[in-house]
């Protein structure tokens, strides 16, 4: 793992307060560090307030970049407390604490670029492992996994839709054309884009018979659209559900496990699906 203590000396005294969380210090620290993810969001969002950047835009700014001093010290903590520094800097939580802090520095160079600060609310998922929430975190490997086994089928999906919208675009420029709004393919792709996914702007409206009555064959087309990937990541969640009941451990109820797993990876019980 990229999170491993290094041995002795003032590095692993650092490493329990930021990473152990059943400490009382690190327990500490990581409270601390959730208000002060949340202040930070909050900060931004009030900065983007047109009336209250005008009055408080100073004191804002400064709380914005006393948020990414902190924020940029515990990083560079986190990696002098690891025993593999570059692996913790590639990890997931490694580049969310690192864009935690980037856009403020970048808004140096590129103004506005401090809105993505917005991104730091991404470490508030820091909570469940501070608070254990070990149950929802199997419960996210399920998702993965049907998000996963769902992925082919999903952009074979895609790609079709997008060949159906392409062919019903260039029919509706056919019929309506110029005087009708439909100046080109690519707005008419545009349109059949909106109609079918039932958002319908109604910046593009077709004038004619023909045209409406196309309009209703693609608003009918689109509600079946909607239906499909919703029906292969339900079926698939279902799938990547019951292979995780099948995996789940029966003494600690740790579930994810691989599925040529035959214990558990926490406690070392026999899994039921390896028990025959």
């Amino acid at each position: 793992m990229a999170e491993e203590s290094p041995e002795g000396g003032w590095r692993e005294r650092v490493y329990r307060v930021i990473f152990e969380h059943a400490t009382p210090a690190g327990r500490a620290f990581d409270l601390v560090l959730l208000v002060l993810i949340l202040a930070s969001v909050v900060a931004v969002l009030l900065e983007s307030v047109p009336l209250l950047r005008v009055r408080w835009g100073a004191e804002l700014l400064a709380v914005e970049w006393a948020f990414t001093i902190l924020f940029s010290i515990e990083y560079v903590l986190r990696l002098l407390s690891v025993r593999r520094p570059l692996a913790y800097a590639r990890s997931f939580f490694g580049l969310i604490d690192l864009v935690a802090v980037l856009p403020t520095y970048l808004s140096l160079l590129l103004p506005g670029s401090q809105v993505l600060l917005i991104l730091r609310a991404v470490r508030l998922l820091r909570v469940f492992r501070i608070l254990k929430l070990g149950r929802f975190l199997g419960e996210e490997l399920v998702l993965i996994r049907a998000l996963r086994a769902s992925i082919r089928k999903i952009v074979i999906f895609i790609g079709a839709v997008l060949v159906l919208v392409l062919v019903l675009g260039s029919l509706m420029y056919l019929v309506e054309g110029p005087q009708g709004g439909f100046t080109s393919i690519p707005m008419s792709i545009y349109w059949a884009i909106v109609t079918m996914t039932t958002v319908g702007y109604g910046d593009l409206v077709p004038q004619t018979v023909l045209g409406r009555m196309l309009a209703s064959l693609v608003m009918m087309i689109g509600y079946g659209i909607i239906a499909v990937p919703t029906g292969i990541v339900t079926v698939e969640m279902g799938l990547a559900s019951r292979r995780a009941a099948a995996h789940r451990c029966p003494a600690c109820g740790l579930t994810g496990h691989d599925d040529d797993a035959a214990h558990c990876k926490r406690c070392g019980e026999r899994l039921p699906a390896a028990a025959g």
